[in-house]
């Protein structure tokens, strides 16, 4: 458990806990690769004091197979670097499926996002944070606030 949460689940209320975020795989895509408006939020976010960004493997399988076989590798270093300031949520595979399962049968969601949204329950997570667009079947989820940075038109 992080030191900030300790201390809230202690009653020790001079230590803010941060909001434990899972970052979707594009905002971590967008702060690396994007240009403009729409890196800047995903970097504004990622970067933010009151976050703790959360991630599970399945968002470094989305992120970082492309560029190493690209042999981008100052793209590969800056994701894996950007990583490190994520909390990783272990992946339970039988139960985290189970879940996408109920959750896309219920959500309409397609099995990838499923899974990063039974990941990110399955890792109790404040909030979920996408540039998926507000219209997406996502935003139907009510087990955790889901939060888009998507902004029409930016680039």
């Amino acid at each position: 458990m992080k030191f900030s949460r300790k201390c809230v689940a202690i009653g020790v209320s001079s230590v803010k806990a941060k909001r434990r975020a899972y970052i979707d795989s594009n905002v971590w895509i967008a702060a690396i690769k994007s240009e403009g408006a729409t890196a800047s939020r995903a970097l504004s976010e990622l970067e933010a004091s009151d976050i703790q960004p959360v991630i599970s493997d399945y968002v470094r399988l989305e992120t970082l197979p492309k560029p190493k076989f690209l042999k981008r590798h100052a793209e590969v270093q800056l994701l894996e670097q950007l990583f490190t300031m994520a909390e990783r949520i272990p992946l339970h595979q039988h139960a985290i499926v189970e879940r996408a399962l109920e959750l896309a049968a219920q959500y309409d969601l397609t099995p990838v996002d499923a899974l990063h949204v039974g990941t990110a329950l399955e890792g109790v997570v404040d909030e979920f944070i996408t540039l998926e667009k507000p219209s997406k079947p996502f935003f139907r989820i009510t087990e955790v606030r889901m939060r888009s940075i998507y902004e029409e038109g930016a680039k």
